[in-house]
């Protein structure tokens, strides 16, 4: 019976994973769109915070999105195609900020080795729309 069980599960798994992959996966300017939705662009900066660095979000081949809430940051770095949402992002930093003439190391994340870097360029903050009635 648990054989019976077992192959049930096995099935029913290999049957959904067509579905799962059927769904359509959004391009990197799509992912960017979404987050950005109900936010309007501010005025770019050279330098952030390191507290506006905590949350970091890597869109493939496209921009790096600090922050969260309220206001976020997004930065579409030189040869920005080098960016990959699996590396890991290694920054050396000099000061309690994140600027614009930073270069950002980027790592493999299951092999350990280095992948490129990126040179960031100026932070654009996004502000969430106040709603109007």
């Amino acid at each position: 019976m648990r054989m019976i069980a077992s192959a049930v599960v096995v099935a029913a798994g290999l049957l959904a994973a067509p579905a799962l992959q059927a769904r359509p996966r959004l391009t990197p300017d799509q992912q960017l769109d979404r987050m950005l939705a109900g936010r309007e662009a501010g005025t770019p900066v050279d330098c952030i915070s390191l507290l506006d660095t905590q949350d970091t979000t890597v869109i493939d081949k496209t921009a790096i999105v600090y922050g969260r809430g309220r206001t976020i940051w997004v930065n579409r770095p030189g040869n920005a195609r080098s960016l990959d949402s699996d590396d890991i992002l290694v920054t050396r930093l000099h000061t309690s900020q994140l600027c614009s003439l930073d270069i950002v190391h980027l790592r493999d994340r299951s092999a350990n080795f280095n992948t490129g870097f990126v040179n960031l360029n100026q932070f654009v903050p996004y502000r969430r729309v106040a709603l109007r009635n």
